[in-house]
């Protein structure tokens, strides 16, 4: 199985990309995960949109080739960050590569309510008529990682027994639902 891993962060030092690296390490055994890089996708251009830049090609079409995608998105202002609303603007248009698509979302926060006000966001930017992807669906699948800063060790290492067993069992449903998608 052959799933990609957008980050919606771009900072260094990012709880998500922490994240994400801890779950590429963890699930390494459960199927093949390769994390796209956002960070040199320019401003979507409708202008551009049925030639994109060779950058944009390459986005859409791992995310074509993949199984499914895990989106893991910091909280900016109670939405999701703008660098990631750029990257699904790109994929919603012309080929619209997340048609049908299985996603997983997650985030991590220093703050108590664990990206919820993104994820909201992100699921209606996600059904949108140009995404249409196939979410995981909620009630007890939402994966709200609060107090990341606590839960984490020197070397980035995502620890917290706890947080982890919980993700163990969501990614666990992932599989299972890309299986049945």
């Amino acid at each position: 199985m052959n799933i990609v891993t957008i980050v919606g962060s771009l900072r260094k030092e990012s709880f998500n990309l922490k994240l994400a690296k801890t779950m590429e390490e963890r699930y390494q055994g459960k199927f093949n995960i390769k994390m796209l890089d956002i960070r040199n996708l320019p401003y979507f251009d409708q202008d551009e949109e049925n030639d994109p830049p060779q950058a944009v090609k390459e986005f859409k079409q791992e995310i074509a080739n993949a199984d499914g995608v895990i989106i893991i998105t910091p909280e900016y202002n109670w939405s999701i960050p703008g660098v990631l609303k750029n990257a699904l603007d790109w994929a919603s248009r012309v080929d619209k590569v997340f048609i049908g698509k299985p996603v997983m979302a997650l985030g991590a926060t220093p703050g108590m309510l664990g990206t919820v006000r993104a994820q909201m966001h992100l699921r209606e930017i996600l059904a949108s008529p140009g995404m249409q992807a196939k979410i995981l669906p909620p009630g007890g699948n939402e994966v709200l990682i609060n107090f990341v800063n606590q839960k984490i060790d020197e070397q980035g290492q995502l620890v917290d027994e706890g947080t982890l067993s919980f993700l163990d069992s969501k990614v666990e449903a992932f599989i299972d639902f890309v299986k049945t998608v």
